[in-house]
């Protein structure tokens, strides 16, 4: 039974760590090479959408790796996944502090009614998902070497 949590859990923070790395490094890339207004549309719905499903695949992952944790607290690994599961709490931390506050303001925006440094808002909101991949990406490895 432990082994199928290692495995469910490890799995759902990897497809989690893929989609956030590629919204910071590929989805918002293209999203700001749009012309006119099309970006700021795009990054809008992405906010709605993406805001909806991640706070749940958030404290999902995080519950999924207490889980693994106390079950097995006494097994080989148990301080990599305890270890695992202090950064995503970290990274729950930044999401409801720094990234959620600034998403839901960009996720009404229009073309009419965005502030005029929308633009600087979208890049502190960048630079902040930037440092958040990097914490869900070493919880992740420490996931994997926790199995290993």
């Amino acid at each position: 039974m432990l082994n199928a949590l290692e495995v469910v859990t490890t799995v759902v923070v990897g497809v989690m760590v893929g989609v956030e790395f590629s919204v910071a490094f590929v989805i918002n890339p293209i999203l700001n090479a749009l012309p006119d207004d099309s970006g700021q549309l795009g990054r809008a719905h992405g906010g709605r959408m993406l805001g909806a499903v991640m706070p749940v695949w958030y404290i999902g992952s995080l519950i999924l790796v207490a889980v693994w944790a106390i079950a097995g607290w006494h097994n080989h690994g148990t301080g990599l996944v305890a270890a695992a599961a202090a950064l995503l709490i970290l990274s729950v931390i930044m999401s409801i502090l720094l990234l959620v506050p600034i998403n839901n303001r960009s996720k009404t925006w229009t073309p009419d009614n965005r502030p005029a440094d929308w633009k600087q808002q979208m890049n502190r909101w960048d630079r902040f998902h930037y440092v958040r991949v990097a914490v869900i990406i070493a919880a992740f490895a420490l996931l994997v070497a926790a199995v290993t």
